[in-house]
């Protein structure tokens, strides 16, 4: 079996693997830095080994001691997106099997990529700052010196020093708390994570938070001004994990809480073990992509991000597995529907014969966040929708998919390793299983056999559109619904007036429940502004730029560009609003609307 090397790490997991992390964090909202110290416990993998290398970017390195003894260290060549090697050399030499105990005393930058520092006029509550981390895919090493690949799996212990106003949380189980020795005006939270998680599932959040019991092992936590909807959003918190649980084994992690984020969180969901990022324009159906994260991507992990589909695809096919289970086979396949005209938009926009539309794509010298797209969930998903077909349906596959979990778990895999576990499961399908077009699926780019798509309605048709068309939908269904259509080829302004005239989608922005058709209101602006209707282009600025999750923004801002009318206002409105956004987003943003070449 050819051996993973991740091409995102400078790290040396090789030579040595990372088994615990004690942290140490000062959270300083004048500067905003983290002033830290980790202790990591480190096994050696091979002989006479007198030397390691972690992953860091943009930090401040002070002192490296290994057993309490004081260890050289120096820091490599900048990379222009992976950051900088740190090459530590032992005082002494170990043999494969002995554990060295590594500390670092470093800082963050203020520009810390996993970072994001929130004036208070950017929360709910307009009184306080606000911090949260996001690590994914390869920003850990911007916060903590760390083996930052997804191979390397290890526990923690925190300990996080904050303003006793505010409350500290993390992607672990809570440990306690206590005021700070050394400063009265700060409090220490205490964490810990006993299952080995990859360093892109370390995640902190730093607010006035409460939180609201939703289940028996899961809370919410928010900003006051919102905890108490975000507990009534998420009430199906806990059916969810059960049917998770009846599907593939029990849920290991202890506690399932949920943070809703403030508006510039990125992306719609983050699936932190023990703590699960939400926004408040996250669906509840999002919620069971993350719980189903939980076995595939959390428990079992992809070996590099070049293996990312293993950790997506899994996590999509189980997330309608679970709406299959809590709603119908009918809307298992209506949400692959959705799911598939993503894929088609993601290809066209990324190119037929753009190699990151491969299912395993090459990330040498490659930006992940760049490189970030639907494929690897809905080119992944399709994928083993194929399989379950060839394999004899759902039921068969659920066998092989929780049967995998089970073997692979607490460690990471490559799909050479997955690939040959399915030949084993299925021996008495391995025929049907040669006759795949492996290379097609993994290594071709573009899509994958074409679906038949739904037809549109013609002119003579419109008259018989009628609000009884949509009042019996269901949020999801409406928003699935209106999903479909911008997949299609755009249409025609008239079929936009007309929908807006029966159905009054336009007004959904005044609608009580906010939370839940965001995404409605999103899909219905991204129509009307591919359409050139010019009366929804205000609602679509104000919809970019008031939150900044990805899928919202980074759509809307690419769609006004091309309404050439509107192209420079696009252009002014993201560099009036850049500085709130999270720099993931500013940075995609910026190069979808070629700010960089034009505003240097």
């Amino acid at each position: 079996m050819v051996p993973v090397i991740d091409p995102c790490s400078f790290s040396s997991s090789a030579r040595c693997t990372t088994k615990h992390l004690n942290l140490m964090l000062h959270v300083d909202f004048e500067s905003h830095v983290i002033r830290g110290k980790v202790a990591l416990t480190v096994e050696m993998l091979e002989d006479k080994c007198s030397s390691l290398t972690l992953d860091t970017k943009d930090l401040q390195i002070s002192k490296v001691a290994a057993n309490g003894q004081e260890a050289k260290f120096a820091l490599g060549a900048k990379h222009s997106f992976n950051g900088t090697p740190l090459e530590i050399s032992l005082p002494f030499e170990l043999s494969r099997g002995q554990h060295v105990i590594v500390e670092v005393t470093y800082e963050t930058s203020p520009r810390a990529s996993a970072l994001q520092w929130l004036t208070p006029a950017q929360t709910a509550g307009k009184k306080h700052p606000y911090l949260f981390s996001q690590c994914q895919a390869t920003h850990c090493r911007s916060m903590i010196p760390c083996q930052d690949t997804p191979m390397v799996k290890h526990t923690y212990y925190a300990q996080v020093s904050v303003p006793k106003e505010l409350v500290a949380v993390m992607g672990a189980v809570g440990d306690g708390q206590e005021p700070d020795p050394q400063d009265s005006s700060r409090t220490i939270y205490r964490f810990r994570q006993a299952v080995p998680i990859p360093s892109y599932l370390i995640a902190i959040v730093v607010g006035v938070l409460e939180s609201r019991d939703i289940g028996p092992r899961s809370k919410v936590w928010s900003e006051k001004e919102l905890v108490d909807q975000a507990a009534y959003e998420f009430a199906e918190t806990e059916s969810m994990l059960k049917t998770a649980e009846d599907l593939v084994g029990p849920y290991v992690w202890g506690q399932y809480d949920i943070v809703v984020l403030p508006p510039s969180f990125p992306y719609g969901g983050m699936e932190n073990p023990c703590l699960t990022y939400a926004t408040p324009t996250l669906l509840v159906s999002v919620i069971a992509h993350e719980i189903a994260h939980s076995w595939t991507g959390n428990l079992v992990t992809t070996k590099s991000w070049e293996h990312f589909w293993l950790n997506e695809g899994h996590t999509v096919y189980l997330e309608r597995m679970i709406a299959r289970a809590l709603e119908s086979e009918q809307y298992r396949q209506f949400k692959a529907i959705g799911g598939w005209k993503e894929l088609q938009d993601t290809v066209n926009l990324f190119g037929q014969s753009n190699p990151l539309t491969n299912l395993v794509p090459s990330l040498k010298e490659v930006d992940t966040d760049a490189a970030f797209s639907f494929v690897p969930y809905e080119k992944g998903f399709a994928f083993l929708y194929h399989l379950e077909e060839l394999v004899g349906g759902p039921e068969v596959f659920m066998g092989f998919v929780k049967s995998y979990i089970q073997l692979y778990a607490y460690s990471s895999v490559s799909t050479e390793e997955w690939k040959n576990y399915l030949f084993t499961y299925f021996k008495d399908k391995v025929d049907i299983l040669k006759k795949v077009d492996w290379d097609g699926w993994m290594n071709t780019p573009g899509m994958p056999p074409v679906h038949s798509l739904p037809s549109q309605a013609k002119e003579e048709d419109l008259a018989s559109f009628s609000d009884a068309d949509v009042k019996a939908l269901s949020s999801p269904q409406l928003t699935e619904f209106l999903a479909l259509l911008l997949h299609q080829n755009p249409l025609p302004l008239s079929h936009v007036k007309r929908m807006q005239e029966v159905y009054n989608l336009n007004s959904i922005k005044n609608c009580e429940i906010r939370f839940r058709v965001e995404m409605i209101l999103w899909v219905w602006l991204h129509l009307c502004v591919r359409a050139r209707w010019e009366e929804a282009v205000p609602l679509a600025f104000q919809m970019a730029t008031e939150q900044g999750r990805l899928k919202y923004t980074r759509p809307l801002f690419r769609e006004l560009y091309n309404f050439e009318k509107y192209r420079q206002e696009a252009v002014n409105m993201f560099l009036q609003h850049r500085a709130a956004m999270h720099p993931v987003t500013a940075a995609l943003v910026a190069r979808d609307l070629k700010v960089e070449q034009s505003h240097k």
